[in-house]
C-alpha cells in the first residue's frame, strides 16, 4: 500500500470500522486487481463509500459534502473544462465571496488545486467527496452545459439508437436526472433569455438546472425524433411516445409539444412500466373503507367508480382493485389509454382513435369477449357512460372513472349524460373520490402548530400529533417526500338510492351519505394530518371543506382527539 492508503487503512481499524483481518483482505485485493483500497474495501462491501469518504475527509482535515441530493450550478462547470474535471475528479460546487468550493476526490491533489486556481483566478477551497458520486456528478453536469466535447454517458442510453453528440447526451442526462429524482412530468419552456427546466415530483413543479437557451431548440426537435414526430412542424401542436432505457429501468415516455410565442413548449410525461402495485392499505386508505370497497369488488356485477381531477392517482387505485380479485376463475379486461403498468392474467387494450379504437367501441368489443370484470380507463362521454352502466346490469362487474370534484359529484356527471336516476341506482355499488396530498419527509420532520385560517377552516382545537418537515436535501427543502391519498366513499344505501331518485342535489346526496357512515375527505386528510402523515396546509390546499356538512362533522371529530 501506498503512504495514503497506510494512512486510511490505520485509521479505519482505530475507529472501529475495520478489523485488521478486513483490512489485510482488502488490502490483498487491491494489490491483486491494481485498484485503490477505498475500491477494494467497497468491492467486499466491508463499508460504503460514504463512511470511506468521510474517514479520509478526517486524515486530510478537509470538509467533505454528500452530493446524492446536490444540484450543481451549471455556471459553475464553465469554471474549468470537462477534460480537467475528469482527470482530477473535480468540480466546482459553489462559489461565496471570490473563493471556489471544489469538490474533489483528493484534497491533497496539489497539482489539481494549482491547475484549478490559475484557471479561476480565485481562491480554491478542497471539499472531499465519494469518487463515483463525483464522476456521476460531472457526466451529468457537462452533459447540459452544451460542451461540444461532450461524449456518450454509457449508462444512459435512450431508445435503441447510436447516435452520438452533445444534444443527444443532453436530452438522455435530463430524461435520466428526472427518473432519478422521482418525477412525473418534466416541463421545457422556453422563455425571454432563458430555457426554464421543470420537474414535477410529489405532485408539485420543482425548478432545475437546465442547458442554455441557445439549445432549446435542438433538444425539441431531438425529443420529436425519438417520439417519431414531425421536425419541421413547428406551428401546430404534437403528440407521441417512445420508450427509453437508463439502467435497469425503463420507462415509457409520453410527449406533448405546443407552440407559443416564445418557442415550443414541450412537456414528457414519465410512465414507471416497473411500478408497482400497492395493496389498500399502502395507499393511505383506512381499514373500514377499505373492507367497504372489498365487499364492492365482492359483487358478481355492478359498478365502481373512482373519481377525481387528472394526476389524483385514480388509475393506481384501479390496479389495486383488479389486483385483489385478479383469479384463474375470473376473465378481466381492461381499456387503458396508456396502459401504465401490466398485470398477470389480465387482458389489456391500448384504445386508438386514430384507428376508432375509442374507449366506446372497444367496450363494445369486450363485452363479447366473455369478461366477468371490466375496467374502463375514463368515462369520457355519454356513449361510453350508457354502455358501462348497461354492462354492469347485464352480469358483470365494471369499474372506471370520472373526473369530478368528489364523491356525490359523480351523480350530477352521470345524470349529466343523459342516464336516469334509476338506472344509476341499479348499476353503481360505489363511488370512490379521491386526492392525493404529499408526505412529511421523516428526516426533517418537527412538531407542528396549525394556523388560525386552518383552526377555524377544519374546527381544529388540537395539534397533538401534527407533523412539518423544516426542509433538508432528501425533500428538496420542500418539507414533504412521497405522496398518500385522501378517500371518502359514498355507497349506495338504500338512503341514498331513495335521494337520487327523488332528484336529490349535490349537497343533499353528501349530506345523506354522512348521515349513513361516511367520512368526507377533509376528515380524512385531519386523520392523516394527526398521524403526522401529512399537514394542515396540504389537507386545505387539496380539498375544500363544505360548509353545509361541516358542523355535522365536526363534533364527532373533536371528540374522537
Amino acid at each position: 500500500m501506498n503512504e495514503s492508503a497506510e494512512f486510511l487503512g490505520k485509521a479505519l481499524v482505530e475507529e472501529g470500522l475495520l478489523s485488521r483481518a478486513q483490512l489485510s483482505q482488502a488490502a490483498a485485493l487491491a494489490r491483486e486487481a491494481d485498484c485503490t483500497l477505498d475500491e477494494a474495501i467497497e468491492t467486499l462491501a466491508l463499508l460504503p463509500a460514504d463512511r470511506i469518504a468521510m474517514t479520509k475527509a478526517q486524515i486530510c482535515e478537509a470538509p467533505y459534502a454528500d452530493l446524492s441530493q446536490f444540484e450543481i450550478n451549471l455556471s459553475n462547470c464553465r469554471l474549468i473544462p470537462r477534460a480537467l474535471a475528469r482527470q482530477h475528479l473535480c468540480i466546482p460546487l459553489f462559489v461565496i465571496d471570490d473563493v471556489v468550493a471544489l469538490g474533489i476526490e483528493d484534497p491533497l491533489n496539489l497539482q489539481a488545486l494549482d491547475q484549478v486556481r490559475q484557471l479561476v483566478r480565485r481562491e480554491v477551497d478542497p471539499i472531499l467527496c465519494e469518487p463515483k458520486a463525483l464522476r456521476d456528478l460531472i457526466e451529468r453536469a457537462y452533459a447540459l452545459t452544451g460542451d461540444e466535447s461532450n461524449e456518450r454517458n454509457g449508462d444512459e442510453v435512450a431508445v435503441e439508437e447510436s447516435e452520438s453528440g452533445p444534444i443527444v447526451l443532453a436530452v438522455n442526462t435530463l430524461l435520466a436526472d428526472a427518473i432519478r429524482s422521482g418525477a412525473s412530468d418534466v416541463h421545457v419552456n422556453p422563455d425571454q433569455g432563458e430555457m426554464h427546466i421543470r420537474y414535477r415530483i410529489d405532485g408539485v413543479l420543482h425548478k432545475r438546472q437546465g442547458p442554455p437557451l441557445s439549445m432549446h431548440s435542438k433538444i425539441v426537435q431531438r425529443l420529436k425524433v425519438m417520439a417519431g414526430l414531425d421536425v419541421t412542424q413547428t406551428r401546430r401542436p404534437q403528440d407521441g411516445k417512445f420508450h427509453f432505457a437508463h439502467g435497469d429501468w425503463r420507462v415509457d415516455i409520453r410527449l406533448s409539444v405546443m407552440p407559443t410565442v416564445t418557442g415550443e413548449n414541450a412537456v414528457i410525461r414519465i410512465l414507471n412500466a416497473g411500478s408497482t402495485i400497492l395493496t389498500f392499505a399502502e395507499l393511505g386508505i383506512d381499514p373500514t373503507t377499505a373492507g367497504q370497497l372489498e365487499q364492492i369488488l365482492a359483487q358478481p356485477h355492478g359498478m365502481l367508480l373512482v373519481t377525481g381531477p387528472t394526476g389524483s392517482g385514480k388509475t393506481t387505485t384501479l390496479y389495486s382493485a383488479i389486483s385483489q380479485i385478479n383469479t384463474l376463475q375470473l376473465n378481466i379486461i381492461t381499456i387503458e389509454d396508456p396502459v401504465e403498468i401490466r398485470m398477470p392474467l389480465v387482458r389489456q387494450v391500448q384504445v386508438n382513435p386514430e384507428i376508432d379504437l375509442t374507449f366506446a367501441s372497444t367496450l363494445r368489443s369486450v363485452l363479447r369477449q366473455d369478461p366477468d370484470v371490466v375496467l374502463v380507463g375514463e368515462i369520457r362521454d355519454e356513449e361510453t357512460a350508457a354502455i358501462a352502466l348497461q354492462a354492469s346490469l347485464t352480469g358483470h362487474l365494471v369499474l372506471s372513472t370520472l373526473h369530478t370534484n368528489d364523491a356525490a359529484g359523480a351523480i350530477a356527471r352521470l345524470t349529466d349524460f343523459g342516464l336516469p336516476p334509476f338506472v344509476i341506482n341499479s348499476a353503481v355499488s360505489g363511488v370512490l373520490a379521491q386526492r392525493l396530498v404529499r408526505r412529511v419527509c421523516d428526516q426533517c420532520a418537527a412538531p407542528d402548530e396549525p394556523a388560525p385560517l386552518h383552526v377555524a377552516q377544519f374546527d381544529l382545537h388540537d395539534a397533538r400529533g401534527l407533523r412539518r418537515g423544516r426542509g433538508c436535501p432528501r425533500c428538496l427543502q420542500s418539507g414533504y417526500h412521497g405522496r398518500i391519498g385522501l378517500y371518502e366513499l359514498l355507497r349506495f344505501t338504500a338512503p341514498l338510492q331513495e335521494a337520487v331518485a327523488g332528484g336529490a342535489s349535490t349537497d343533499e346526496i353528501r349530506r345523506v351519505a354522512m348521515r349513513d357512515g361516511s367520512r368526507l375527505m377533509w376528515q380524512d386528510g385531519i386523520d392523516k394530518a394527526r398521524l403526522g402523515l401529512t399537514t394542515i396546509d396540504e389537507v386545505g390546499r387539496m380539498v375544500m371543506v363544505d360548509q353545509t356538512t361541516q358542523a355535522g362533522a365536526a363534533a364527532p371529530l373533536r371528540r374522537s382527539a
